[in-house]
């Protein structure tokens, strides 16, 4: 079983550095190519860097084999796995392209579906990833990695009891620690956090040797639930102990900037993501902390310009994968409640997690339109979600 992807993360935090924009330090008038050969920016390559080294070998070697499945998913693997590490949404590109020859097969091989919907999943195509993973699950229902890309998609849409249904089949397919995190991960938002962090301190108690990312995942969800309950010393360790592990997670990062930036460590943000402007997501969360941090960075103004860039280029291509970190950019760097409103409310059209529930209500009070919060409010009443942060909007809005 591969357990590479069963961490590739919701579309949420997963914010596309988009390459067709550049933008200089002083001077936010977007950049427009002269021609369609003109290189706009080259991924980062190291000579020493082995996965590189591995992807650019296989690649060379499905382009003289296109139709070799096992060569593909194997690309397509380590593709998923580069992007999730770098925040790079270039690589699940490359992991499409090289999916192309199944693409128009009316049931292809599963190890295609799964694939397929774990990137649809990344671009916020929620439903056709389901209506792949149906059909994988249909012709082998004991696939885990169906199973649990399922489990996340329903739950990055708030479909609770779903998702628990599929990870409950997953338990017996999969390793343990890797269950325990699934079902722990959905029973967390659903009025369930205490009993999901002891679950998941048994686990990894009990599977000491379970390997990186597995650790890195449950100690995530650990992290983050505690810090929803309020117990801020617990969830710091947590985060530790995840980054400890050496694993490049950006994920994590911009989890563990969050945790800071609520805890009023904004200067401890400022070294953690300080390399780490390419990524649209963790670049936010650093010019974030930039905005409160006394005196301000002199990188500041130019970090701003950065994102407004690269989210103008979103509209131009028609995306709307990263309405969440915009609206945070509106109200917070911007300060347009207004505009942030919109495009909060359009997020939570598409997906339902914690952030994008604190993002609606944040903007409805900023806004002083405290109705716009109705939707994410009567959906935390259904859920039962325990969220300290969201109790204080709750009860700025009236509740």
């Amino acid at each position: 079983m591969n357990l590479s992807l069963f961490r590739f993360p919701p579309a949420c935090f997963l914010a596309p550095w988009l390459a067709v924009v550049a933008c200089r330090l002083a001077h936010t008038e977007p950049f427009h190519p002269k021609d369609g050969e003109q290189a706009l920016e080259h991924l980062r390559a190291n000579p020493l860097d082995p996965t590189a080294r591995e992807l650019r070998e296989i690649r060379a070697r499905l382009a003289a084999d296109p139709d070799n499945l096992a060569l593909a998913t194997r690309f397509v693997r380590k593709c998923l796995e580069r992007g999730r590490a770098e925040a790079d949404p270039r690589y699940l590109g490359r992991a499409q392209a090289a999916l192309a020859p199944w693409r128009g097969m009316p049931r292809p091989p599963v190890g295609a579906l799964v694939l397929r919907a774990t990137i649809k999943q990344s671009q916020h195509y929620f439903t056709n990833a389901l209506e792949d993973l149906r059909l994988a699950i249909e012709m082998d229902p004991g696939n885990a990695q169906a199973w649990l890309t399922r489990a996340t998609v329903l739950a990055v849409l708030g479909h609770y009891a779903e998702a628990r249904e599929a990870c409950t089949t997953l338990v017996g397919l999969a390793p343990e620690l890797v269950a325990a995190a699934a079902v722990a991960g959905v029973a967390s938002l659903n009025g369930q956090a205490e009993e999901s962090c002891e679950l998941l301190r048994r686990a990894l108690a009990r599977n000491p040797s379970a390997g990186p990312a597995e650790k890195l995942w449950a100690l995530t969800i650990l992290a983050e639930t505690s810090a929803r309950l309020g117990r801020m010393e617990d969830s710091e360790r947590y985060f530790r102990q995840a980054i400890g592990l050496g694993e490049r997670d950006a994920y994590l990062l911009g989890a563990y900037a969050d945790f800071l930036l609520d805890s009023g460590r904004a200067k401890d943000v400022l070294p953690l993501l300080k390399d780490e402007t390419r990524a649209d997501g963790l670049l936010l969360r650093l010019a974030l902390a930039e905005s409160v941090v006394t005196p301000r960075p002199a990188t500041f103004d130019a970090h701003v310009a950065t994102l407004r860039a690269r989210f103008e280029a979103g509209h131009w291509r028609g995306d709307s994968v990263h309405q969440r970190e915009e609206a945070r950019f509106a109200l917070h760097l911007l300060h347009q409640p207004q505009a942030a409103l919109r495009l909060a409310q359009a997020n939570w059209q598409v997906q339902r997690e914690p952030a994008d529930a604190r993002i609606l209500l944040e903007s409805a009070l900023a806004s002083k339109e405290p109705a716009a919060a109705q939707p994410a409010l009567a959906f935390l009443d259904h859920s039962h979600l325990q969220d300290v942060q969201l109790a204080t909007l709750n009860r700025g809005v009236g509740r």
